[in-house]
């Protein structure tokens, strides 16, 4: 398997959910919210059987299997609990408590399933952590197929008038439409962090750092920080929900987020700096999720919920794939095909940096999470 063969690979993933995953994910509304949830098990499993082939097509087959789960997983399982939360009669704090826990629950068993997946890989090869994986998710189909009442958004309409009606929902309100941009944009920006911590985070090259500095990031300890960091963000979502509605702090959440990640362009080369920024960015990243899952079943209409997620995912993935390419292909050199400017920003103008981090991309996901934050006064006026 060549370099380039492997980086296809990467950007078919994010193509394949923003392409298929959407009209898969949408199938939810109509067909039932638990039932797209065990396709999602299904579909990955089968993902995860396909690392056992070396053929490139095979594997090719298990990214788009894969990019297809990821748009479930984004959609069905909120949308079901947020119906079922309703029907139980439950109050809309406990609500808020649920997301927050659940953000909470998922960077522990983040940090829990990589040791797992060490030990795995050590123990009995690279192929073995996608194993336990799928062991992971036949259970998952298992419990939910037996424990999971169904519900659905409006089933008796066709599929076509589903999208219509998610559509005209996006376009009649407006903040919906906003709630659409912060999804997209924040979560563009938020992956595409993820794409470049590393970098951003390695010291210059430099005479002073030797080749051996450059290499002894401990990934594993920065990893468990990020985790930890978003457990603070989730818990510090539940104080801010007592006092104010996340349409309010949201505004200042996001603004934080965007300078944090200033810190790798002002402060180019301090890697304590930057690491402390990002650290910030990712307690914003806690907030981020239980707020935008409280702002979504406030705002966002029943009958098509998971459509209208859906839909959102188009140009987040339309981002990632964007600032993919412009890493593995380099194109021109460095210059900006980031976003936004695409993105007016030329790493030519800042050469000393264009060697070492993607000095645009590093200006564009901050302008990006900006821009959020900007989206969400709208939902408040």
């Amino acid at each position: 398997m060549t370099t380039h063969q492997i980086k296809i690979l990467f950007v078919a993933g994010f193509g394949s959910s923003m392409v298929f995953g959407t009209v898969v994910g949408s199938f939810a509304d109509k067909y039932g919210r638990r039932n797209n949830c065990i396709i999602y098990g299904v579909l990955y499993g089968m993902a995860c059987v396909t690392k056992h082939f070396g053929n490139f097509w095979v594997l090719m087959l298990g990214r788009l299997l894969g990019g297809v789960a990821t748009s479930i997983l984004y959609s069905a399982f909120e949308s079901w609990v947020v119906y079922e939360h309703s029907a139980r009669g439950y109050d809309s704090d406990s609500l808020n408590t649920l997301f927050s826990q659940a953000t909470l629950t998922n960077s522990l068993v983040a940090v829990g399933a990589g040791l797992a997946a060490q030990l795995a890989a050590d123990c009995f090869g690279f192929v073995a952590p996608f194993d336990t994986s799928l062991l992971v998710l036949i259970i998952m189909v298992i419990v939910i197929g037996c424990t999971w009442t169904e519900n659905h958004g409006d089933c008796s309409a066709p599929l076509t008038q589903t999208f219509t009606s998610a559509i005209n929902a996006i376009k009649t309100d407006p903040k919906i439409l906003c709630l659409g941009l912060i999804q997209s944009l924040f979560e563009g920006a938020m992956y595409t962090f993820v794409l470049e911590w590393t970098p951003a985070l390695t010291p210059p090259d430099k005479t002073e750092f030797s080749s051996e500095l450059r290499e002894a990031i401990p990934h594993g300890h920065i990893f468990a920080g990020f985790m930890v960091a978003i457990m603070i963000g989730s818990s510090l979502f539940k104080l801010l929900c007592a006092h104010k509605r996340p349409e309010w702090f949201m505004r200042i959440v996001l603004f934080v987020s965007a300078m944090a990640l200033l810190a790798p362009v002002v402060f180019h080369g301090n890697q304590q700096v930057i690491l402390s920024g990002f650290l910030v960015f990712e307690v914003c990243v806690g907030i981020f999720w239980p707020s935008l899952s409280t702002m979504r079943s406030n705002y966002v209409p029943e009958e098509a919920r998971s459509t209208i997620m859906n839909i959102f995912r188009i140009p987040l993935n339309l981002i990632v794939v964007i600032m993919l390419l412009q890493v593995y292909l380099k194109v021109g050199r460095g210059k900006g095909l980031s976003l936004p400017s695409l993105s007016m920003y030329d790493a030519t103008y800042w050469p000393e940096y264009s060697n070492d981090c993607n000095f645009p991309m590093l200006c564009s996901i901050s302008l990006i999470s900006y821009w959020s934050a900007a989206s969400v006064i709208q939902i408040v006026t």
